[in-house]
């Protein structure tokens, strides 16, 4: 097929959920279309945080890749420095005449970035963080449902997000302008490509990889980032491998008590993430579906289909 002319602000979008070989066939493309991968996901942002996150960035080859690796283990990423950093990016690509996929499984970045969504800044609050961190997560989100009624509650999955996100939206209350930044976007012209993947193949390649990386040295890596100082509870914070394995190297799980542990929280993660992206296409973002099991050529030829049809 003729590969269509894509305007350089146009942005190719391919997700789905964790195992169904989103890389692969973004990797694939990006190569027919002469494209940049610009990666939407939370943790591979994170140096030293490899098996953990899944980078596999043996598979981008050639594919320049970027957002992987920008951060320190143990610090703090968000969604404002995403998309500052995407933007920074997007245009970077755009400059050098090449066009722009975005790939990932973190919905929440993903759905921002294609909204157009512009975060303002909004700075740490000691006090009120002092007085909400004696709340449960139960209350926590109850007083955020309070602030933002209809709250989609997906991504705010801990006490400490609860808490951010109160904090922010207070913010708001006060500075009005920096509330209409946030919730007036200007949507950003592109497409996106999920790859769907049936219950029962992702339950087989979700268990399939968690072990294939527990044998390439998952353990090892997570006791290397906490003998380089980071805190057993910064880890835990990144939630999935990180919570289960630091627990386990810091005894507080046997080992058969962390795979399978871990083993189901992928699962309900991937169960999550499917209720995000059904989630998206609710609030206006369609999301074209293609099989996990479509040959390369075939994944290739029906996703350039989808591209012409949106220009």
């Amino acid at each position: 097929m003729t590969i269509p002319e894509i305007p350089k602000d146009f942005i190719v979008a391919i997700t789905g959920p964790t195992a169904s070989g989103k890389t692969r066939r973004a990797v694939s493309l990006a190569r027919r279309i002469g494209a940049e991968i610009i990666s939407a996901d939370s943790r591979q942002v994170y140096r030293g945080m490899d098996l953990g996150t899944g980078k596999d960035m043996e598979e981008y080859g050639d594919v320049p890749v970027h957002l992987i690796d920008i951060c320190d283990a143990g610090s703090r990423y968000n969604l404002h420095r995403f998309l500052g950093d995407a933007a920074k990016a997007g245009a970077e690509i755009a400059a050098r005449g090449r066009n722009t996929i975005v790939c990932g499984g973190t919905g929440l970045y993903l759905e921002s970035l294609l909204k157009g969504m512009r975060l303002p800044e909004v700075p740490e609050n000691k006090p009120l963080r002092a007085r909400l961190e004696k709340h449960s997560y139960p209350e926590l989100m109850e007083q955020l449902r309070t602030l933002r009624p209809g709250l989609k509650v997906t991504d705010v999955d801990t006490a400490q997000r609860a808490v951010r996100a109160i904090e922010i939206e207070l913010y708001y209350r006060s500075h009005p302008d920096a509330e209409r930044q946030a919730y007036e976007p200007q949507p950003l012209p592109g497409v996106i490509i999920g790859v769907e993947i049936d219950r029962d193949s992702r339950r087989r390649r979700i268990t399939e990889r968690l072990d294939a990386r527990l044998d390439a040295g998952m353990v090892d890596e997570v006791r290397r980032l906490l003998d380089s100082g980071i805190p057993p509870e910064n880890l835990i914070y990144y939630g999935l491998e990180y919570k289960f394995l630091t627990l386990y190297c810091i005894g507080q799980l046997t080992h058969d008590e962390m795979r399978s542990g871990l083993e189901i929280a992928i699962h309900q993660f991937a169960k999550r993430q499917m209720t995000w992206f059904r989630g998206m296409e609710q609030r206006g973002l369609h999301i074209n579906w293609l099989p996990y099991d479509l040959s390369e050529d075939e994944f290739n030829t029906r996703a350039l289909e989808i591209i012409n049809r949106s220009l």
